[in-house]
């Protein structure tokens, strides 16, 4: 530390990337030593930073200073737990460089306060000694000694106040008092209340108000706030949504009606200023909501008092909206709310599939590129749905069903990996949870079972959707394993038309005998054919590595003699590699030829004498 110490700063031997350096060593040793060994080293530490700020010259070696100075003491919470008058000074410190102009000190201040609050909020709700208030209420209402909420962040940008307000979440959640935890809520969205009731108050006079640009980022501004104190608050937040609620999804719809009508009208305004910050609204009103499902533990507050006008307001605006203005956060926002719901809102899910799944489904399999987001969300919620309450899909008409099973195919087809996945990872899922109902698992592998084996075979030997072998295999085995152990109990064939067997486990056999001939009958004979499908209904395969090996070696037979199981895509994709190559080496030997004695001596063209 000397060797940055002494020197003047910006003279021979100082630099601001050494002193970094340094500081960032010093506090990354936080916690290892003893706490009296590391009271004397910090100590020090400080002090001879500080005395090195007191000789610096310009503000900008001042600034770096100070900067460590902050990031040294954050990395210490061990040492500002013990010490309460030490922390207060640091974080009145904070409060002053929150005003000062110096391009990144507000944001170092900013980042620090909310480092400290996350490490050390019990200090600031207890009543500490000699303090007339604990430091939360008195942040809250100023004092002598420290600044109000809003003097505070008055010189601060959006980003900033953010982060601010995130950081007094942190306290305000380690008060253990639910009514004074409520009132301190109360005081802490006072401004950004008086702000949202005052443009609200405004709007029902004049709705032309919602569409001035200014009001537009103000809303986004409050919401945002409301975002980051959700995530660092938890539960307690659900009291101020309540407050807001109602009138913030009323400028929901109304922004998404007119961001609707604006691009059905000419789709090019789309790219304006004043779309783009209705879909910031949009946005920012679903990531709060999402934001505090995922923290609350009173789900069935949630479902009944807060779902509701949701799906009144946000769904059926979803459904009704030109496809290009559909926002895909609505899909993950109520995938998050049945995830952590579970059972609770099964009831309300055929209402939920009713709105977003067919006008979805028309978005993304018109091609396998546009609408990416809305394809991933919408996969996860069916993925959700499925997992936290499978009861719910039993209770949409038989239609929808066959519809939904469909679109679970073609995911599984998709080129895109993840959606791939997600669609074996759902029909497996959906496969397991049917082994506890007898009675529609009869029904389901009636009008399933042969076309989701054929759909598994076919994507099975697609060279592209290699990166799925060990959920394919599962899901095969399943099916398999099934029908051996008698489901469905009903036949899956007519007798007349298939004399001699008797049973579905023959039939199956003969099916999927059948099925590989017409696919493979000229890289593999019938007896090898046979063979593998005596092995995969083999007792003794059951193990999922057997059995995967079973259809490995099945595979590495087919391709060994041709290489036609490759996709007419992939095979397009090697063809345009093999091309760019050669392309790519006709241009380095034309470059090579234009300097002489670049090209190697064993490549020169023999020129006759």
């Amino acid at each position: 530390l000397g060797l940055q110490v002494h020197p003047t700063p910006g003279g021979p031997g100082w630099s601001r990337q050494g002193l970094s350096t340094l500081c960032w060593a010093i506090g990354s040793i936080s916690g290892a030593m003893r706490e009296d060994d590391e009271k004397r080293f910090l100590v020090h530490v400080i002090k001879d930073l500080l005395g090195l700020c007191e000789i610096t010259r310009g503000k900008d070696n001042k600034a770096v200073i100070a900067s460590n100075i902050m990031y040294v003491v954050g990395q210490y919470p061990r040492f500002l737990r013990a010490h309460w008058k030490f922390l207060k000074t640091v974080v009145n410190k904070l409060f002053e460089f929150m005003h000062e102009t110096h391009p990144g000190v507000q944001d170092m201040a900013c980042e620090t306060f909310l480092k400290i609050c996350q490490r050390c909020k019990i200090q600031f709700v207890k009543h500490q000694p000699q303090e007339q208030a604990p430091f939360i209420d008195q942040l809250l209402l100023g004092s002598s000694t420290v600044t109000d909420i809003a003097s505070t962040i008055r010189d601060l940008e959006a980003h900033q106040v953010n982060m601010f307000y995130e950081a007094v979440g942190y306290i305000v959640a380690s008060e253990t008092v639910a009514e004074k935890r409520d009132s301190i809520i109360s005081e802490l969205f006072k401004l950004p209340n008086s702000r949202w009731n005052e443009i609200i108050a405004h709007a029902m006079q004049d709705p032309n108000l919602l569409q001035n640009q200014d009001t537009m980022r103000n809303i986004a501004k409050i919401l945002q706030i409301n975002v980051r104190v959700a995530t660092s608050l938890g539960q307690p937040y659900i009291a101020q949504l309540a407050s807001i609620y109602e009138r913030m999804l009323q400028v929901y719809k109304m922004y998404s009606e007119a961001i609707s009508a604006a691009v059905t009208a000419n789709p090019l305004t789309a790219k304006t200023s004043g779309v783009r910050l209705m879909r910031a609204v949009k946005r920012e009103t679903l990531r709060l909501i999402e934001t505090t499902v995922e923290k609350s533990e009173e789900m069935h507050r949630i479902v009944e008092h807060f779902v509701p006008p949701l799906v009144e307001y946000v769904l059926t605006d979803y459904q009704n909206n030109h496809p290009d203005t559909r926002d895909p956060e609505v899909l993950s926002l109520f995938a998050a709310i049945i995830h952590k719901a579970g059972d609770v809102i099964t009831e309300q899910v055929p209402r939920v599939l009713g709105a977003v799944f067919e006008c979805t489904l028309a978005m993304i399999t018109t091609n396998m590129e546009d609408f990416p987001e809305h394809r991933i969300n919408f996969f996860n919620l069916l993925k959700e749905i499925n997992h936290s309450c499978f009861r719910a899909l039993f209770l949409i008409p038989g239609d929808v069903f066959k519809v939904l099973i469909d679109s679970i195919v073609w995911a599984i087809k998709h080129r895109e990996r993840n959606i791939a996945d997600t669609g074996l990872t759902i029909l497996l899922e959906m496969l397991r949870n049917l082994d506890g109902l007898q009675d529609v698992a009869n029904q389901f592998y009636l009008q399933f079972l042969l076309s989701l084996t054929h759909d598994i075979f076919t994507v099975l030997t697609d060279k592209e959707h290699e990166p799925g072998f060990k959920l394919q295999c599962a899901i095969l085995q399943h099916l398999v394993s099934r029908v051996e152990g008698g489901v469905p109990s009903a036949p899956l064939f007519n007798p007349a038309e298939h004399p001699g067997i008797t049973t579905n486990q023959q039939f199956m056999r003969h099916k999927l005998l059948s099925m590989l001939q017409e696919g493979f009958s000229d890289r593999m004979t019938q007896n090898q054919l046979q063979e593998f499908v005596t092995a995969l209904f083999d007792p003794s395969k059951g193990d999922v590595l057997a059995f995967q090996t079973v259809v490995r070696d099945f595979l590495v037979q087919i391709k060994e003699y041709n290489c036609d199981q490759w996709t007419e895509s992939t095979l397009s994709l090697q063809l345009e590699a093999q091309q760019k190559e050669a392309e790519r080496k006709q241009a380095e030997l034309a470059r090579m030829n234009t300097v002489p004695g670049l090209m190697p001596v064993m490549q020169r063209e023999e020129v006759d004498m």
